[in-house]
């Protein structure tokens, strides 16, 4: 009975201590909880504006930092007329070597990928375009100013032979059609979205941004490596990646336009101080406008030719206010400058360079400052001091006492009487005129 009695109570304290099975509490089974698997990290990036090396360094960071934080996609948005060659081929690189798939969205409506622009379009895993944009239009140009020059044959066979080649080397493994790509460059052609997507150079259209993941969730598409990769995009976590601050502020001095001006403003500001010394402000402000066009300089593709005719033409417009030209050197000076401007930026594909407005509307105020600064120095030299001895000379006086052969006298010049002399006998009274100053002694001869 006793050990009966001890086994209940063991049997009890058992109970007690184990946890009770699941769904036996309360007496109604819970159901299992049911999670979503985790977000799809998208990177989003913004080509906006002409394509330049600092477009490309935000581009090829944030494609970086996107595969360094293990993104299930990197999205970049493009409205573009264009751009540099060298930043282009940059930026292509870097998405087709990317880990992440690629996605390149010419958005909003009205937005463009030309030029430039439809090689980066063409070159993505996914290429996508919202209604009412357009793409291609992407034949090289010689430029001058924005404003295309004539070549001869041979080189433009050269130069379109070469971005044909380039366009093959990546589109046809992308799927693209390839033919009616070359179209673009050879004739120079543009497509609609919707003329796009019957010619097999974009994969989709998509109204918004939101729309176009969607239609990419569980979508499989093939890798530039040949690998296929199945989006998985249920649940998007788009993270929007923009310039730094040093990009956005670099990204306007790179500018075709920009750059000459800072290139006029700090010489000009080093040009005012070296004639007018003590000013400070010119000085400062010029020697901070052509450190920062120096850096232009570097990031541009800058052609040298237009670099000395600017040269060329800072020296006719000091020939100018030196000599007697009736405007001949100075009218030189502008035009030298003006097609200087015009050559300054090389851009093979897009033309891109100083407008012609701009090269105008800089030329002319900077050639009026140069020859009134100029010629403001040369008249100061045969200024006549107007304080101090020095500012005696010329001046008309009387002889108060009489002035020797070899004997100073005193003149009143003034109203104050000055030891006086002269190579001849002057007698009291006799007005006379200060030649010279040394010393303490007026060297005079008579009116």
């Amino acid at each position: 009975m006793r050990h009966a009695v001890r086994l209940a109570v063991l049997a009890s304290v058992l109970a007690l201590l184990l946890p009770a099975p699941v769904g036996a509490q309360g007496g109604q089974r819970e159901p299992a909880e049911t999670t979503s698997g985790p977000a799809s990290r998208v990177v989003a990036l913004a080509i906006h504006g002409e394509i330049n090396p600092v477009m490309a360094e935000y581009v090829d960071e944030g494609i970086a930092e996107a595969n360094g934080s293990g993104a299930s996609l990197i999205l970049i948005e493009i409205d573009t007329p264009g751009g540099l060659d060298t930043s282009m081929r940059d930026i292509i690189q870097h998405i087709i070597t990317s880990k992440a798939p690629v996605v390149v969205y010419v958005t909003p409506a009205g937005a463009r990928a030309a030029s430039a622009g439809f090689f980066i379009l063409l070159s993505a895993d996914v290429a996508a375009m919202a209604p009412g944009t357009h793409t291609g239009a992407a034949s090289p140009l010689l430029a001058v100013g924005g404003m295309p020059v004539t070549v001869d044959d041979t080189l433009k066979k050269k130069i379109l032979n070469d971005a044909t080649a380039y366009l093959r080397s990546y589109a046809g493994r992308r799927g693209r059609n390839v033919e009616l790509a070359e179209t673009a460059i050879t004739d120079a052609k543009a497509f609609t979205e919707r003329e796009a997507l019957d010619g097999r150079l974009i994969d989709l259209v998509a109204d918004s941004r939101q729309q176009l993941l969607a239609r990419l969730d569980g979508r499989t598409i093939a890798r530039f490596d040949g690998r296929s990769t199945r989006l998985a995009l249920a649940r998007p976590d788009v993270v929007e990646v923009g310039m730094s601050a040093r990009q956005r502020f670099l990204v306007r001095i790179v500018q075709p336009d920009m750059f000459f001006i800072l290139l006029l403003v700090g010489i000009g500001g080093l040009y005012a101080e070296f004639t007018h010394p003590g000013l400070i402000a010119p000085g400062v402000i010029g020697a901070v406008s052509l450190v920062l066009a120096l850096f232009a300089m570097h990031v541009l593709p800058i052609n040298l030719t237009g670099l000395l005719l600017i040269v060329l033409a800072i020296a006719l417009f000091i020939l100018e206010a030196n000599y007697t030209s009736h405007g001949v050197l100075g009218a030189g000076g502008v035009a030298a400058m003006v097609i200087g401007a015009l050559m300054l930026v090389r851009s093979p594909i897009t033309g891109a360079g100083v407008s012609l407005g701009v090269a105008l509307g800089t030329t002319l105020p900077f050639a009026v400052i140069t020859i009134a600064l100029m010629r403001l120095v040369l008249r100061s030299r045969a200024w006549t001091p107007q304080t101090g001895a020095e500012g005696l000379v010329h001046e008309v006086g009387e002889v108060r006492e009489p002035i020797g052969d070899a004997a100073p006298g005193q003149v009143f010049v003034h109203g104050e009487l000055w030891r006086a002399a002269s190579p001849r006998a002057i007698p009291r009274g006799v007005r006379v005129r200060v030649v010279r100053v040394e010393g303490l002694t007026l060297y005079v001869e008579p009116v």
